[in-house]
């Protein structure tokens, strides 16, 4: 009987060493996740919250709350948020259509941008983004707006989207002041009847329900389920305060020892022939005279050593790490490119510029392009012909980044145009151009120039630049 059994289990597991081997549990361990004296207090603070339960409305009111005081404090971080609003948005967004009415449709348009200061309120929503965490736009009929479409934008700050109440009710499909279906596409938006920070705001708050058809919420989600946005700088905050903490630590130290003009010493004993001096007796010194001292005393003029040599490098370190997070290069977020060199500076810019992009394409399909289809209805009621059909392909064109070197760019340019491995109109489209509008009225001056006997049959010679990249490197980092 035991040798059947034996064999069973041969045929079932493949031998007493196979059984082993199933039996023998595999462990792996990862370093980060373990937990000792030295590392304990580092991740005290680690949780495992939900993206809704992480960014709560009092985390959120926090961190809004403190990165609006260090922007409006803070120069870099009030340098830092202007700066990217101004890069992304730029003069504004430039729309191009394919449609029979394409010309009287962008002359529309642009005319109501600029009725409404279009630019101004992306900005604002841009740095909003920045430093809220999210922006709100609410679509509504304005009847001064000075353009026959009575669209406009009307700006929320994210304080005031909220569920009103003391402690708002948790519901399974609403999160603070946004509504949800099934499927989580949101459905309504609450908005208080007024600011939380006004004076005259009410601890019993009403807010007014808001279809969300006609509000646009422009935050970055950063994890999956995350209905509410945070601060781009969060990570930065605490670097920001350790920078203005260490620069006034620096003028503190500089004061202080600016108080003192000079220390009167003695190198004798204690027992020695000397005239008996108070300790920390402070004493007048008339300017322009010679003194003498008592007998046995030195005098020593304290020296300066405020700020340190390592003050410049410690800002430009934290500069660096808080910007970071924001994908922007030390240069711009300083302003000073003074250790840079070419190469060096126009790798840098390449990670800020796709940044930049990846923004307008956001704002493009979460922002324009929502504002543009409601545009468009009520415009075939006012300025257009008659309806132009609910989908009208377009595109929008931004401003171009400049290029530190106009001359090496136009010669580029010039050979890719050449060997046709590009086009007019993507050319035009990186300095946010409209191609087409840009060779009618190239036509128009060459007709004029004709008309006025100009000759144009002459080739302009392009211009060769001769500064060697390696000479403006050098150049540069001797500035």
């Amino acid at each position: 009987m035991p040798r059947l059994l034996n064999r069973i289990a041969t045929w079932l597991f493949g031998g007493s060493r196979n059984v082993a081997r199933r039996a023998r549990i595999v462990r792996a361990r990862y370093d980060a996740a373990t937990t000792t004296p030295d590392n304990r207090r580092h991740w005290a603070a680690a949780d495992g919250l939900s993206a809704r339960a992480a960014n709560s409305p009092e985390v959120r009111r926090v961190l809004r709350n403190r990165a609006r005081y260090e922007v409006a404090n803070n120069s870099y971080a009030r340098g830092i948020v202007t700066t990217l609003a101004h890069d992304c948005i730029g003069t504004g967004p430039r729309l191009q259509v394919q449609h029979d009415l394409a010309r009287e449709l962008e002359r529309q348009f642009a005319g109501w941008a600029k009725a409404v200061g279009l630019a101004e309120k992306l900005r604002v929503m841009r740095m909003a983004v920045a430093q809220d965490g999210e922006a709100f736009a609410l679509l509504v009929s304005n009847p001064m707006v000075s353009h026959n479409v009575k669209l406009d934008i009307q700006l929320i700050e994210a304080d005031q989207v909220a569920t009103p109440g003391l402690v708002p009710p948790q519901q399974p499909n609403a999160t603070d002041g946004i509504e949800f279906d099934r499927w989580g596409n949101p459905t309504a938006y609450l908005v208080l009847d007024a600011h939380p920070g006004d004076p005259d705001f009410a601890a019993v708050a009403t807010a007014k329900r808001v279809p969300a058809a006609s509000m646009i919420h422009l935050f970055v989600p950063e994890r999956a389920g995350q209905l509410r946005g945070v601060p781009e700088m969060t990570a930065a905050l605490p670097l920001f305060a350790q920078l203005r903490r260490y620069t006034l630590a620096v003028i503190a130290a500089a004061e202080t020892a600016a108080d003192f003009s000079a220390v009167l010493f003695t190198d004798a004993p204690a027992d020695g022939d000397v005239s008996e001096g108070e300790p920390f007796e402070s004493l007048e010194i008339e300017k322009r005279t010679m003194v003498t001292l008592p007998a046995g005393y030195k005098l020593e003029q304290l020296r300066a050593e405020q700020p340190s040599t390592t003050y410049a490098e410690f800002k430009r370190e934290i500069l660096n790490e808080i910007a970071r997070c924001l994908n922007m290069p030390y240069n711009i977020a300083a302003c000073n490119s003074s250790g840079y060199n070419y190469a060096s500076g126009r790798l840098d810019h390449q990670t800020y510029y796709k940044s930049i992009r990846v923004w307008r394409n956001r704002l493009e399909t979460t922002v324009l392009d929502r504002i543009f289809a409601t545009w468009l209805d009520e415009a075939a009621l006012t300025v257009l012909p008659g309806p132009v059909g609910e989908d009208v392909p377009h595109q929008w064109f931004w401003d171009g980044f400049e290029h530190v070197d106009p001359a090496k760019e136009a010669n580029a340019q010039a050979t890719r145009l050449a060997n046709n491995t590009t086009t007019l109109a993507y050319e035009y489209a990186r300095q946010g151009r409209d191609w087409e509008e840009e060779l009618r009225q190239r036509a128009r001056e060459l007709a004029l120039m004709r008309e006025l006997g100009i000759d144009t049959a002459g080739a302009i010679t392009p211009i060769t630049d001769t500064t060697d990249e390696d000479e403006y490197a050098t150049q540069t980092d001797a500035n």
